[in-house]
Parts: C-alpha cells; structure tokens; sequence
C-alpha cells in the first residue's frame, strides 16, 4: 500500500483501524468532539474554501470577466492568508498536535509519517504557488499581457493545491479525530 499522496486514494485500510468504528458520520453527535476538535476541522473547511476561492478567481481572470487589478489584489490577498495560515497549520501539527496524538496511541506512528510527507510536498506545491503568484501581481503592472500568460501555470498549481488539500485534510480527519474521540483527547 502506497502512503504517497500523489497516489493513494484515501486513509490506507491498515490506518482505519478506529475509524471503522467511529466514522464520520457521526463524529457531529459524539459527547468527545470537543470545541477544539470543532476548531481544528473549522480551519481545514477555511483552506478548502480559500483554495477554491483562488481557483474560481483566476478562472474568472482568465475568461477576462476580472480586471487585472483587481484579480492581482485578490490573489494577493487570499493567497497570501491560504499560504501563511497552511505554514501555521502544519507546523503547529507536525510539532505539537501529531506527538501528543501519537503519544496517546502509538498506531498512529505510521500515519504521523504519511500526514508529516504531505506536508513536505504541501511546502513544495505553496512555495511554487508563492512564486507564481508574486509574478503574477508584478506582471499587472510591468506587462498586462503576459500577466494574462502566467495565470495558465497559476491556475495548474492552484488546481493541484485544491485537490492536494482534498485528499490531505479527509485522511488527516479521518486518521485523527477517531483517535481523539476514542481516547477522550482535546476536551
């Protein structure tokens, strides 16, 4: 089995161990979800929804229905909060958040490595999508017309980065919120 997350298709069996018996259907309803658990999933929702939001704004940009200024200032803004706040994100769980679970139950070793290489390649993917998007909003007002030329790749990276985060936040929740529901974590 793959952990890769360019490759696998969702939370290896061998890691749905306490998942098969507390699914997410009815994670809303159990006395352990906690407010900070409640928290933690709230800012997954906020990236899913801020990477959609980049994507949707460059294709609007890109089928001119947006003046150059005014995409440059949006993907300046959103992109920058999306890439600021995943950085924050992911290294608080990797330093913080992830040992505590892991000390708590010692199955979940194997799953803080998948989680920890994603955020290896999530660092690649925003380092990219940081660069493109500088040139970006600098090509506004050095050169419109090749502005227009350097959100194709935008757009591919952002594409990349939405159904990277798809596929990374389920299988973080999915390998994480049993754990903290079986054992009573985060209350």
């Amino acid at each position: 089995m793959t952990y890769d997350i360019n490759t696998r298709e969702g939370l290896p069996p061998e890691m749905r161990t306490l998942y098969r018996d507390l699914p997410r259907d009815g994670w809303l309803d159990h006395p352990g979800l906690k407010q900070a658990t409640r928290n933690w999933m709230g800012a997954h929702l906020g990236f899913r929804h801020t990477g959609a939001l980049l994507k949707a704004e460059t294709e609007r940009f890109l089928d001119k229905e947006t003046p150059a200024d005014l995409y440059a200032e949006r993907l300046g803004y959103f992109g920058h909060r999306l890439v600021v706040s995943l950085h924050g994100h992911h290294t608080w769980e990797d330093r913080s958040f992830f040992p505590e679970l892991e000390e708590a139950d010692p199955r979940f070793a194997r799953g803080l490595e998948m989680l920890e290489s994603d955020h290896a390649t999530l660092d690649e993917t925003l380092d990219r999508l940081t660069r493109q998007a500088n040139r970006v909003i600098a090509l506004e007002t050095l050169d419109p017309a090749q502005m227009t030329e350097e959100a194709g790749p935008l757009h591919d990276t952002v594409t990349s980065l939405t159904s990277f985060l798809e596929r990374h936040l389920t299988d973080e929740e999915d390998l994480v919120v049993p754990i903290i529901l079986h054992h009573r974590l985060r209350g």
